[in-house]
């Protein structure tokens, strides 16, 4: 790879595409856009250089290459709305700016196309069901409906106010290998929190390949506020701590994860080529959507992550090396391979377990993990008892939302332990969306601005209550995927009849609705779509608000949210 190569014009140029900037079209990229544009200017994602034109884009949908036959598993391209496509031609100039609106780059369009998502999520994720990978959910309704390709004139990479130091290029990462003497260096990404056994596991890999160890997290900082990014950041850094001097780095990069399995794992050993490794460790259920959890299966047959990427070492360049899963064996009183040892023998701690740990303050046994990681996560994270929540109520006009809302406000209130505010939804739409429609479009918006404020309420340790109806399942989710960042998540789906709310028609919605008065009245004239799988399921046909609020309470207690 030649690092000398930059998509950064020379300084010189910068000020002519400023200029030049204040005259043509632009739009702001989104955070998991701005990680994609990092990474192609900084030329993580060597050789493109820039978003991939419609050509290049169906070859690697198909063939899993570039049209010139380079190996390529993810496409990379700039989507924008159908609105954005229409005003823009094949040969325009179009400004992109980070999302306070400063310049970062001028792309040249090449290509502006609508692609076929369902072909694109078959290919990148093995489905296009978007109930069972988070990825394709996002590609259908995150991801604007048209694609641009084109040559890109970048002016800055993105402004990174944190941890500065940890971010370096792909060429000032190889350059550091280089000074420190490093031949052969085994890539790590990660983006969970790391312990001894991850520690026993690293090193002994390096050891037998003679490598040292370039740790390399996500950096995915999608808020500012958002405290487990820093947390973790910290915990790796203590985790470096532990390894022998000269023999590991650790360094930040952004990266908008698809959670694509083996092709993702592929795209990432590009990358750790592209920064200069010669060795990638890959898990057996690397990038897997469901890795983490508790299940036993996984999307993706295990296995197939590693055979991918040795599959392709030749014309990548970098070696596979399989990630090991340790335990700490109680009678030998140290670390060894879980396929080398009786289960009984061998203790392990799951991240589930590790959470509900600090979630009930219990013990972090320190043959698990290190002091100085413990107390990162025990400042981070404290027990929920003493951790900001959120209830979300959602349900149709009637149902009950804001009578038990108000029940639960008087209840905390009592309780006194934190502070409660309610985010009725009328008065949030009073207050804070006055000037929303009732568009589909328009009531997502609105609440997402619930969540945001829920979302602050939550990470500053205060009870928010949300009773809005939130008809839409996309929203609700975002709002779910944000506050779970800072703390408690509880959805509570009021789900009376709707010939029980019409009964209560207080405000003669559903008389004006059903007479043809009105419209986008949720239940009549709008749809609304019962959440997938809200904590609590209540019908106030069946029970009295107090009732329901003791149902909810009971559910606070047992989860450990209140004492």
């Amino acid at each position: 790879m030649d690092y000398s190569e930059s998509l950064i014009v020379h300084f010189r140029r910068v000020e002519a595409l400023r200029a030049e900037a204040a005259e043509c079209a632009a739009i702001d990229l989104s955070s998991r856009q701005l990680c994609d544009f990092e990474l192609l200017v900084n030329r993580g994602l060597f050789p493109l250089g820039g978003y991939l034109g419609q050509k290049d884009y169906d070859a690697v949908i198909d063939t899993m290459h570039l049209a010139n036959g380079t190996v390529w598993p993810i496409p990379i391209f700039l989507d924008v709305s159908e609105k954005t496509a229409g005003r823009l031609k094949i040969g325009e100039r179009l400004a992109l700016n980070d999302q306070e609106g400063f310049l970062l780059a001028i792309l040249t369009v090449e290509d502006i196309w609508q692609p076929d998502k369902q072909k694109e999520a078959k290919s990148v994720y093995g489905t296009d069901d978007p109930s069972v990978h988070p990825g394709v959910m996002q590609l259908y309704d995150r991801v604007g409906a048209w694609y641009i390709g084109g040559r890109l004139e970048g002016v800055s990479l993105p402004i990174h106010y944190d941890f500065q130091h940890l971010r370096l290029s792909p060429s000032e990462t190889a350059r550091s290998f280089t000074m420190n003497g490093w031949r052969r260096v085994l890539g790590f990404h990660t983006d969970e929190y790391l312990h001894c056994a991850h520690r026993e596991m690293v090193f002994t890999t390096a050891k037998e390949i003679g490598a040292a160890v370039f740790l390399q997290p996500v950096a995915d900082l999608s808020h500012p506020g958002n405290l487990d990014y820093y947390t973790q950041i910290r915990c790796y850094q203590a985790f470096t701590d532990k390894f022998p001097a000269n023999m590991i780095k650790l360094g930040l990069t952004p990266f908008a994860c698809r959670k694509a399995g083996p092709k993702e794992a592929l795209w990432q050993a590009i990358i750790r080529k592209n920064f200069g490794c010669s060795h990638f460790i890959v898990a057996d259920d690397h990038a897997d959507p469901l890795a983490g959890s508790e299940k036993e299966d996984r999307f993706y047959p295990r296995g197939l992550a590693q055979e991918l990427v040795a599959e392709y070492a030749g014309k990548t360049g970098i070696v596979m090396v399989p990630q090991r899963e340790m335990g700490y064996h109680q009678k030998l009183k140290k670390y060894v391979v879980l396929t080398q040892a009786d289960e009984e023998d061998v203790a392990t701690i799951s991240s589930c377990e590790l959470r509900r740990r600090l979630i009930h303050g219990e013990d972090i046994p320190t043959w698990f993990s290190y002091p100085e990681v413990v107390d990162q996560l025990r400042c981070s994270f404290p027990p929920r008892s003493k951790q900001g929540f959120t209830i979300f109520m959602t349900g149709l006009s009637g149902s009950g939302k804001s009578t038990i809302a108000k029940v639960l406000l008087v209840k905390f209130m009592e309780m006194c332990d934190r502070p409660v505010t309610l985010l009725d939804g009328d008065i949030v739409r009073k207050n804070l969306s006055s000037e929303l429609t009732f568009s589909e479009e328009h009531r997502n918006l609105n609440v997402t601005r619930i969540g945001f404020v829920a979302g602050e309420i939550t990470k500053n340790g205060g009870i928010a209550l949300c009773a809005p109806i939130a008809p839409y399942e996309e929203s609700r989710q975002a709002n779910r995927q944000l506050i779970s960042r800072y703390g408690g998540y509880i959805e509570v789906y009021v789900a009376t009849p709707l010939e029980v709310c019409e009964q209560r028609d207080r405000k003669g919605l559903y008389a004006k609705a059903r007479a043809g008065k009105v419209k986008g009245v949720t239940g009549i004239t709008d749809p609304y779509v019962p959440p997938s799988n809200p904590e609590l399921t209540i019908d106030t046909s069946k029970n009295t608000p107090m009732e329901a609020v003791q149902e909810i309470l009971l559910y606070l207690a047992q989860e450990g949210y209140i004492v």
